[in-house]
Protein backbone atom coordinates (compact mmCIF):
# COMPACT_ATOMS: atom_id res chain seq x y z
CA UNK A 1 0.00 0.00 0.00
CA UNK A 2 1.14 3.34 -0.98
CA UNK A 3 2.18 5.86 1.44
CA UNK A 4 -0.34 8.84 1.75
CA UNK A 5 -0.59 12.04 4.08
CA UNK A 6 -2.97 12.48 6.27
CA UNK A 7 -4.97 15.15 8.73
CA UNK A 8 -5.71 13.99 11.46
CA UNK A 9 -8.52 15.73 14.03
CA UNK A 10 -8.47 14.00 17.70
CA UNK A 11 -11.00 15.24 20.12
CA UNK A 12 -11.86 14.60 23.42
CA UNK A 13 -12.69 15.70 26.75
CA UNK A 14 -10.59 16.66 29.86
CA UNK A 15 -11.54 14.11 33.06
CA UNK A 16 -11.49 15.10 36.81
CA UNK A 17 -9.00 17.75 36.55
CA UNK A 18 -6.69 18.80 39.73
CA UNK A 19 -6.73 22.65 40.68
CA UNK A 20 -2.99 22.40 40.10
CA UNK A 21 -3.59 20.68 36.79
CA UNK A 22 -6.23 23.77 35.46
CA UNK A 23 -3.53 26.41 36.34
CA UNK A 24 -1.23 24.75 34.92
CA UNK A 25 -3.25 24.10 31.50
CA UNK A 26 -4.53 28.06 32.21
CA UNK A 27 -1.21 28.79 32.06
CA UNK A 28 -0.23 27.18 28.39
CA UNK A 29 -2.81 29.60 27.08
CA UNK A 30 -1.74 32.87 28.04
CA UNK A 31 1.25 32.71 25.07
CA UNK A 32 -1.60 30.26 22.60
CA UNK A 33 -1.78 32.37 19.34
CA UNK A 34 -4.59 30.00 17.92
CA UNK A 35 -4.04 31.74 14.32
CA UNK A 36 -0.26 30.89 14.70
CA UNK A 37 -0.31 27.51 16.51
CA UNK A 38 -2.90 25.62 16.33
CA UNK A 39 -2.87 24.55 12.61
CA UNK A 40 -2.48 20.74 11.13
CA UNK A 41 1.82 20.19 11.81
CA UNK A 42 4.16 17.37 11.97
CA UNK A 43 4.50 17.79 15.44
CA UNK A 44 0.98 18.15 16.21
CA UNK A 45 -1.31 20.68 18.16
CA UNK A 46 -3.23 20.61 21.43
CA UNK A 47 -5.62 22.95 21.47
CA UNK A 48 -8.18 23.88 24.00
CA UNK A 49 -10.12 26.90 25.26
CA UNK A 50 -10.38 28.64 29.32
CA UNK A 51 -13.09 26.41 30.10
CA UNK A 52 -10.94 23.28 29.99
CA UNK A 53 -13.81 21.08 29.05
CA UNK A 54 -13.08 19.88 25.34
CA UNK A 55 -9.79 19.69 23.12
CA UNK A 56 -8.64 19.10 20.06
CA UNK A 57 -5.19 17.79 18.88
CA UNK A 58 -4.71 18.36 15.18
CA UNK A 59 -1.37 16.78 13.80
CA UNK A 60 -0.62 15.58 10.09
CA UNK A 61 0.56 12.13 9.01
CA UNK A 62 2.71 10.27 6.54
CA UNK A 63 1.59 6.42 6.66
CA UNK A 64 0.93 3.49 4.39
CA UNK A 65 -1.95 2.42 7.26
CA UNK A 66 -4.36 3.32 10.14
CA UNK A 67 -3.39 7.04 10.32
CA UNK A 68 -6.39 7.08 12.66
CA UNK A 69 -4.66 4.64 15.28
CA UNK A 70 -1.07 6.92 15.04
CA UNK A 71 -3.08 9.73 16.00
CA UNK A 72 -4.65 8.42 18.74
CA UNK A 73 -1.51 7.24 20.26
CA UNK A 74 0.10 10.75 19.44
CA UNK A 75 -2.68 12.92 21.45
CA UNK A 76 -3.01 10.50 24.02
CA UNK A 77 1.11 10.83 24.21
CA UNK A 78 0.43 14.87 24.16
CA UNK A 79 -2.06 14.62 27.10
CA UNK A 80 0.18 11.89 29.14
CA UNK A 81 3.23 14.48 28.63
CA UNK A 82 0.88 17.30 30.42
CA UNK A 83 -0.29 14.58 33.37
CA UNK A 84 -3.90 14.93 32.45
CA UNK A 85 -6.41 12.99 32.53
CA UNK A 86 -8.92 12.75 29.26
CA UNK A 87 -12.11 10.29 27.40
CA UNK A 88 -13.85 10.07 24.61
CA UNK A 89 -11.34 10.23 22.33
CA UNK A 90 -12.51 10.20 18.41
CA UNK A 91 -10.43 11.04 15.41
CA UNK A 92 -11.23 11.67 12.37
CA UNK A 93 -8.61 11.22 9.15
CA UNK A 94 -8.84 13.53 5.98
CA UNK A 95 -6.56 11.53 3.64
CA UNK A 96 -4.60 14.51 1.55
CA UNK A 97 -3.70 12.48 -1.72
CA UNK A 98 -7.91 11.89 -2.60
CA UNK A 99 -8.91 15.42 -2.14
CA UNK A 100 -10.35 16.81 -5.03
CA UNK A 101 -9.49 20.59 -5.56
CA UNK A 102 -11.78 22.62 -6.97
CA UNK A 103 -10.55 25.18 -9.22
CA UNK A 104 -12.63 28.17 -9.77
CA UNK A 105 -13.76 28.03 -13.86
CA UNK A 106 -12.83 30.73 -15.55
CA UNK A 107 -15.21 33.09 -17.08
CA UNK A 108 -15.72 34.20 -20.52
Amino acid sequence: MAEHTYRVLVRGRFADLTADQRASLQERLKGFDFLRDAGFSDEGALTYDEKLDFFSYRVVLTAAEKPDEAGLRRASAALDALGVDFQGLKAKVTDMDEMKINRPKRLG
